[in-house]
């Protein structure tokens, strides 16, 4: 269990490439360079609330509009996280957490099971926040999903500011995860009565 866990994805279409580098046993310091700068920030709240360092850089047809950009970079920020995780061993697996942002409040459940699930259910948020359009987000959340193994709920608790709630996701999103991705001192074998994830 020694060491500091981290892990690359690069990906490459003909619609974005995009390199991800993710230490889970970290700082909490975030270089994003995505071209989708309100990603970028909470991207930033996710590293800093988390505890962990992420390096992403991403070029996308952002001509088109920022979907593919996005889900791209939840399919390699989950892919980065699956392999700094390796096997899973002696991780807590699950966790929680709530957050409030002023008059907003959310929170993420996860587990790091490798059975790729999303919940999401937040209020309707405005169309947009800036120039970033926010039905965006829950495509980041299933891709990063998908490739990252695992089962997240998010809830928008309640709020009326769409960058307070969508803040308050991200953080908790971060919090959430630091706890699952620790280490259980009881327990060094996987997390599972089956004896697999």
């Amino acid at each position: 269990m020694a060491g500091r866990r981290q892990g690359t994805v690069e990906r490459i279409t003909s619609e974005t490439k995009i390199m991800a580098d993710l230490t889970v046993d970290g700082e909490g310091k975030a270089e994003l360079r995505t071209g989708v700068p309100f990603l970028d920030h909470m991207l930033s709240l996710f590293s800093v609330h988390g505890f962990f360092d992420l390096k992403l850089q991403a070029e996308g047809d952002l001509d088109v509009d920022a979907h593919h950009t996005v889900e791209d970079i939840g399919i390699c920020l989950g892919g980065a996280l699956a392999k700094a995780l390796g096997d899973r061993k002696g991780i807590r697996r699950y966790g929680h957490a709530v957050v409030p942002m002023d008059e907003a409040c959310a929170s993420v459940t996860l587990d790091l099971s490798n059975r790729p699930f999303l919940v999401y259910r937040v209020p309707t948020l405005a169309a947009r926040v800036g120039r970033f359009e926010t039905e965006l987000v829950p495509e980041f959340f299933r891709a990063f999903c998908q490739h990252g193994g695992a089962t997240v709920h998010v809830q928008g608790l309640y709020g009326s500011n769409t960058h307070h709630i969508l803040e308050a996701i991200f953080k908790a999103l971060g919090r959430a995860l630091d706890q699952a991705t620790r280490f259980d001192e009881r327990r060094s074998g996987i997390p599972s009565s089956k004896g697999t994830l």
